[in-house]
């Protein structure tokens, strides 16, 4: 089993907060549909259809604090490289 280098992490780390990001916001931006009884019944046959905006503003949070978690994976391999190759000089 191969483990990836802290560099390919936090950039994928960033990617998957980019794009979960950019899916909550496609959330967030649906219009509501009036919630009548005709909805209500169709709602509970196509529930992935029907966006929380709720939880779609919480998804936009977690998206945000896995980027900031992918940024902090970054800095810090910088810094270790930074440190090797200062030691290595």
């Amino acid at each position: 089993m191969e483990i990836p280098s802290s560099l390919s992490s936090g950039l994928s780390g960033l990617q998957k907060a980019q794009s979960g990001l950019t899916q909550a916001t496609v959330d967030v931006a649906k219009p509501a549909q009036p919630q009548t009884e005709a909805n209500l019944e169709a709602d509970a046959s196509r529930p992935v259809e029907n966006v929380d905006k709720t939880q779609a503003l919480v998804s936009a949070v977690e998206a945000q604090n896995q980027g900031e978690a992918a940024v902090e994976v970054l800095e810090t391999s910088s810094e270790t490289i930074g440190t090797i190759i200062d030691l290595e000089v």
